[in-house]
């Protein structure tokens, strides 16, 4: 019998009901702001983009535990994923200084496992990876705009050994930005002009192209600064082999712009032609590198010389600098430097892995041949409003864009976008970065250094989570 609504038990199992659904979405909220947190400061706080990823593995976990409709999905390449991690792991084994590769492995790949996880994981609408997207970049504008900051008043890199000064004795600025060196930021803004160029192509807007263009030039702008050969090389084939297989503007939009560049700036014109006229120290010091690499595969070809050990057994295989007081930490090579350290299946893996994310990236489309617009906007009300399953609908009440402000109309506008389109623009330039990577590893190692890895981790994982959307749409 009923003596007052404070001791109905009914009455309190519904106050307790109701607070657990209030706790659901905070945590589903807050665990959502703290992966735009990470995506946020990996270029600009590496130490806060890492405690940012901290705090999103413990809310997930939280919410795992609060939410039962809340479930870990299967992505595509969790398979190679996790064989790589098994693999580096296991080749600790074979270090000089396990204690060291051990304390190596754990760190950084632990890092890059959970940022694969919580990215993977909580990118489920096109509202998220919309704030996803945004989040990298105003990143990448103020990367940016400090790469200006440092070109026009002034770095002087002449003591820094990033440039053989006998060979170029004119160059004395190369930007860096946020980033260790001028070529670990000329890899991360040939990955944003990739990113910005794909959702430049699935734009349906002009205003919203006319936005991914000037972000496009000015990245170009700052690449030009770094004086990283390859870095500028790559872009130009990239754009180059669209343009040929895609749309001829794109390679003459190309040629203007690059162009323009090395008219503007003959020391960069300089620089680049070295590639075919010349070889300085660090061509020669590439090549001796990879030789001396190819000779540890030869010896260690199964379990490697042991995660993060190239500098400690690089001295073995020195063949270029016979003892010179320098730590070689890497191959300057992103295949030759998986290979040594952790062995032929390793790499293999890790491979299958990275090739794998970015063939399903660039194979994605969304529209359905012959769909209608009518289609579309099903599709587009579908990923935009979550109203078909109550998971959908607590996934886009934590995505709530928090980037656009109501006295900016036009933000608010270069932010809407049809889902598809979307869709494909994030797919066509996660594919065209992960490809970016592979050529840039051609000459030097970038995901040697951890924000840069953690970035593609982030990107392998935002592209699974998109391929993932593709199926549903395709099944529906």
């Amino acid at each position: 019998m009923r003596t007052s609504s404070g001791t109905d038990p009914d009455f309190r199992q519904r106050r307790r009901d109701a607070a657990r659904e209030r706790w659901k979405g905070r945590i589903a909220r807050w665990s959502w702001y703290a992966v735009l947190a990470e995506t946020f400061l990996l270029a600009l706080y590496p130490a806060g983009a890492i405690a940012a990823l901290l705090a999103a593995v413990l809310l997930l976990l939280v919410r795992l535990r609060l939410d039962p409709s809340f479930c870990l999905r299967h992505l595509p390449f969790d398979v190679p994923a996790g064989l790589f991690i098994l693999i580096s792991g296991v080749s600790v084994l074979a270090s000089p200084d396990r204690g060291f590769s051990f304390y190596n492995w754990y760190n950084l790949v632990g890092v890059y496992a959970l940022t694969y996880l919580v990215v993977g994981q909580q990118i489920r609408t096109s509202a998220q990876l919309r704030e996803w997207l945004t989040a990298l970049g105003m990143a990448a504008v103020l990367v940016v705009l400090y790469g200006f900051y440092q070109y026009v008043f002034g770095i002087d890199i002449s003591a820094m050994k990033w440039v053989d000064g006998d060979a170029f004795p004119e160059l004395r600025k190369r930007v860096f930005s946020t980033w260790e060196n001028p070529n670990i930021l000329a890899g991360y803004l040939d990955i944003m002009i990739c990113m910005a160029f794909g959702l430049f192509i699935k734009a349906d807007s002009k205003g919203k192209r006319c936005v991914l263009g000037v972000a496009m030039l000015l990245l170009a702008a700052c690449l030009a600064m770094t004086y990283a050969r390859g870095a500028c090389l790559v872009i130009a084939i990239l754009f180059a082999i669209y343009g040929v297989l895609k749309d001829r503007r794109v390679l003459l939009a190309c040629l203007v712009v690059g162009g323009g560049l090395l008219l503007l700036d003959p020391v960069l014109y300089e620089r680049l032609a070295s590639v075919f006229t010349k070889v300085d120290t660090s061509s020669e010091m590439r090549l001796a590198f990879w030789e001396s690499t190819v000779a540890m595969i030869q010896d260690h070809p199964f379990l490697g010389i042991g995660w993060g050990a190239y500098w400690m057994v690089y001295p073995e295989y020195d063949f270029y600098l016979q003892g010179a007081d320098i730590r070689i930490v890497h191959a300057h090579n992103l295949y030759l430097n998986y290979a040594a350290e952790i062995g032929l299946p390793g790499a293999a893996a890790f491979l299958w892995f990275f090739f794998g994310t970015m063939i399903t990236a660039l194979r994605q489309t969304f529209r359905v041949n012959g769909s209608s617009k009518a289609q579309e906007a099903e599709v587009s009300k579908k990923n935009e409003e979550g109203k078909k399953t109550e998971e959908e609908q607590q996934a886009d009440e934590c995505a709530v864009s928090s980037f656009a402000p109501l006295f900016l109309p036009f933000w608010q506008e270069f932010l809407q976008w049809p889902a598809s389109r979307l869709l494909e623009g994030a797919s066509l330039g996660m594919g065209l970065a992960v490809l970016s990577i592979a050529l840039n590893g051609l000459t030097d190692d970038l995901l040697f250094n951890i924000p840069s890895s953690m970035l593609f981790w982030m990107l392998a994982a935002a592209a699974s989570a998109v391929s993932l959307q593709h199926e549903e749409i395709i099944a529906s």
